[in-house]
């Protein structure tokens, strides 16, 4: 059974300050991964360390190989801590960086060598992915969403489990978190949609929501929930009812 989580970089770091990582925050998200390692995709979003450089040299509208080449950099920073916290924790884990990896066609994943991915999985290594920068044979320079990092492995590799974690408690409505959103809610809750706090290059909820009814559309439920809340990512690996359920048509 293949489970892909994803934390936010919201949690893992300060998004209003550049390249400022929350060192406790990373751990403690390292160490409740460690309770349900097996079988476990691991994506984090890249925060501050890649919207905030990505903004500043206009990406990706703009192409620039100095942009390209400093976002990426900033952003395996990020990774390398994320690795570390898990391999105190005693995970077995390994970094792949999407720029090495995919390409992008106008934003979006047009090719994924996910060799590496199956093998370590398959001996029993937790890749770790995280939002980046990407070429993108249309545009020129690229940057692919840990969200849309998720929903595409989601239905390359069959999961069984995706959950989101983010610093709110789900899809939010007057304040309060839906159960439940299919795509056909959308219409009647898309304006309550909020954006993300910080620097956001990559479309704050409703990009993270869009994402993953694409991956309902393919049959594939998920999870959006606080992962902030200590417990809760825990939870979340358990298939325990936390935030909001995100599922195809009834």
């Amino acid at each position: 059974m293949t489970r892909i989580l994803k934390i936010g970089g919201s949690i893992l770091t300060d998004k209003s300050r550049d390249m400022a990582a929350r060192p406790d925050e990373i751990r403690r998200a390292a160490e409740e991964i460690a309770s349900r390692p097996q079988d476990l995709v691991l994506v984090h979003g890249a925060g501050s360390f890649g919207h905030i450089p990505a903004r500043r040299f206009g990406l990706p509208e703009k192409f620039s190989p100095e942009g390209l080449m400093t976002t990426h950099d900033c952003v395996a920073r990020l990774n390398e801590m994320v690795l570390q916290a898990l391999g105190e924790a005693g995970v077995a884990c390994l970094p792949v960086h999407p720029l090495s990896c995919l390409t992008l066609r106008e934003g979006r994943i047009e090719s994924f060598q996910l060799g590496p991915i199956k093998e370590m999985l398959k001996r029993g290594i937790m890749p770790v992915l995280h939002g980046d920068v990407a070429m993108d044979a249309s545009r020129g320079s690229g940057i692919v969403s840990g969200d849309q990092l998720v929903s595409y492995l989601g239905k390359a590799l069959f999961a069984e489990v995706v959950a989101v974690g983010c610093n709110v408690k789900g899809v939010l409505l007057f304040g309060q978190p839906l159960p439940l959103v299919r795509r056909s809610d959308l219409p009647a809750i898309e304006s309550s949609l909020g954006g993300s706090g910080g620097v956001d290059v990559t479309g704050g909820m409703k990009g993270k929501l869009l994402e993953l009814l694409d991956l309902a559309d393919c049959g594939i439920s998920s999870l959006i929930f606080d992962a902030g809340r200590e417990g809760n990512i825990r939870r979340a690996l358990l298939g325990e009812k936390v935030g909001t359920r995100v599922e195809g048509s009834a």
